[in-house]
């Protein structure tokens, strides 16, 4: 009896000693379960990404600016020009991104209804006299999207800043530009003369060839009569078509020079003036890479 008392007095205090050993445990912070907590990010992250080389003006112009994403645009100009602070033409377009459309282009403003082959950029060379200031004139509509234009729609073009600024080629050319002599024009005239006599026995293409080596002489020749007015507006066609020709195969150079040709001839003709402000445009990007 004794003894089976002592074996239960030592079960006892076995259980004693096992809720002791327990109770040491929890009192050290032994945890019940293992709670495992994420390592946050390293803090050179973003400084790593800052360090890394800018996009190219050019991206900068064609991925953020034009598509509307003025706050992205603005962060990566500024980040160029810390790298290449004597890039005049990223310090304009920052300019044109910063500063108040109104002021910059004034108040007063006129309607314009958006046709076919219009962008910013050719409304800004043919009005505001550079391609390259497509951006303030977006600004100065609300644009949100500058590469984005509906034939209809109505735009604000400035009144007070028509043509205020000259592209780097120059402006485009006039009728009146190149002053004449009287030697020159009477080649011309008779230059003319001798086109329409071979227009008229048929000649067609010798008539064009004879027209083309008046109006070099005097490219603001008046036309003598409706014949005349008819093979300017072919030769004006011709030209233009081979100017189409050369800008897709990127050989702006002699495009533009044709085109200024065509616009000596006939100011009016609106293609050239289109067709004229994009190849100044692209040569402009091209000189970016």
């Amino acid at each position: 009896m004794l003894a089976g008392i002592g074996l239960v007095g030592a079960g006892l205090g076995g259980c004693t000693q096992l809720q002791q050993l327990r109770t040491r445990m929890l009192g050290h912070g032994a945890p019940a379960k293992v709670v495992v907590t994420p390592a946050p990010a390293p803090a050179t992250l973003p400084a790593a990404e800052d360090e890394s080389p800018p996009p190219s003006l050019a991206s900068i112009v064609n991925d953020q600016l034009q598509l509307g994403h003025y706050r992205e645009g603005e962060r990566q100009l500024r980040r160029y020009l810390q790298v290449y602070p004597d890039d005049g033409a990223a310090q304009a377009m920052l300019r044109q991104l910063t500063v108040d459309p109104e002021q910059a282009l004034g108040h007063a403003s006129r309607p314009y209804v958006v046709r076919t082959g219009d962008s910013y950029s050719t409304l800004a060379a043919r009005y505001l006299g550079d391609g390259g200031r497509f951006l303030i004139l977006a600004r100065y509509n609300g644009s949100a999207n500058p590469s984005m234009l509906r034939v209809g729609q109505t735009l604000r073009l400035p009144a007070s800043r028509l043509a205020s600024a000259a592209p780097p080629e120059g402006p485009a050319p006039t009728a009146s530009a190149t002053p004449i002599d009287a030697s020159d024009a009477a080649k011309a005239r008779r230059l003319q003369d001798e086109s329409l006599a071979l227009l008229r026995k048929g000649e067609r293409t010798q008539a064009l060839e004879r027209m083309d080596q008046a109006l070099d002489a005097d490219p603001h020749l008046p036309a003598g009569g409706a014949d005349a007015a008819s093979l300017r507006e072919q030769l004006v066609s011709v030209y233009h078509q081979r100017a189409i020709v050369l800008y897709r195969d990127q050989q702006l150079d002699q495009a533009i020079a044709l085109w200024n040709r065509v616009l000596v001839i006939e100011p009016d003709f609106e293609p050239a003036t289109v067709y004229r402000a994009r190849a100044l445009e692209l040569k402009q990007r091209l000189k970016q890479f």
